[in-house]
């Protein structure tokens, strides 16, 4: 078994590797003059378990073909397996055909991805389920629901929560995690008028003095989640917290999560923190390294994956 590391997430590799007491494989993923990527593997892969682990967050194109490039180089390496560990699946958001002549990229990434190398995905939270359908290799999606449990009932306590959905789509994911908790849920009913900009409309639920938990799987310019979290306050509760998955935090995101309601926002680090986030005073991260490498192992060992769901 080696894991090898991309540029998108060095910090959650290492980590990987440390828990898994194991070092990093001996590889160079660097540019020439043109931006060219050039990958260079110092390491026998012949025969190996190999777990490349990368991100395909912004920039998205860069980190993409990085993974591509890496995917090719063990495949011609003579690696045995060789498994794509993508915490966060860029392209995830365009699942569908949303309008005539329009593509559906993520079946086109999971082509890529199958005809660079990859015999096996480890994603997390993907954005849409029937993604998996769109690969004919193992698809295995981690939850970051049982991290969210644990550091819920460590942070929050016996406070009166209540979970919140910000959107009529993430039911089902914050349905999953009030269960979890044995809490209530809540949702907001909004109007998308154009893609980044949203209308909350009603909120379905009495959040009047609870401590309401936003969750979803993606935050990206924030406007939803502000807005949201502006509705609950707007209805009386006492306070607002968020739990997403993944920070991809674009534009002004930063700021407005800044100036907003929300007392905490809780990422992973699916996606590595960039400076602005590190200063924020109320965004912080939890780790899925130890979550990633029990997966890891369960893959390597042909052990159960779905243990860890639980």
């Amino acid at each position: 078994m080696k894991i090898v590391a991309c540029n998108s997430n060095p910090p959650l590799a290492e980590a990987v590797a440390a828990e898994l007491n194991m070092s990093l494989c001996n590889a160079s993923v660097r540019r020439f003059a043109d931006m060219e990527i050039f990958v260079e593997i110092f390491e026998n892969v012949r025969g190996e378990d190999v777990f490349v682990v990368q991100s395909t967050c912004m920039p998205t194109n860069d980190n993409l073909m990085e993974l591509l490039i890496m995917l090719d180089a063990l495949r011609r390496g003579s690696a045995r397996r060789i498994t794509a560990v993508m915490p966060y699946f860029g392209y995830a958001r365009q699942d569908r055909k949303s309008g005539p002549r329009t593509p559906i990229s993520a079946k086109l990434v999971a082509n890529l991805l199958v005809e660079a190398g990859a015999d096996r995905i480890l994603t997390m939270d993907l954005h849409a389920m029937q993604i998996q359908g769109f690969f004919d290799i193992p698809v295995d999606n981690l939850y970051a629901a049982p991290l969210f449990v644990r550091d819920i009932k460590e942070r929050y306590g016996d406070r009166d929560l209540m979970i919140v959905s910000p959107d009529v789509g993430g039911v089902i994911r914050a349905r999953q995690l009030a269960q979890r908790l044995n809490i209530d849920l809540a949702i907001i009913d909004k109007r998308r008028e154009r893609a980044g900009v949203s209308e909350v409309m009603n909120v379905i639920g009495d959040v009047k003095g609870r401590h309401c938990l936003l969750v979803d799987d993606i935050v990206d310019s924030g406007g939803s989640l502000c807005n949201a979290a502006q509705a609950i306050s707007n209805q009386g509760a006492a306070s607002v917290g968020a739990y997403v998955t993944h920070g991809v935090l674009t534009g002004r995101a930063v700021e407005r999560i800044a100036e907003s309601s929300i007392e905490m926002l809780t990422l992973t680090d699916s996606i590595m923190a960039t400076e602005a986030v590190r200063a924020a005073s109320n965004i912080r991260q939890i780790s899925i390294a130890g979550l990633l490498a029990r997966a890891m192992r369960a893959v390597s060992d042909e052990s159960s994956v779905s243990s860890l769901f639980d």
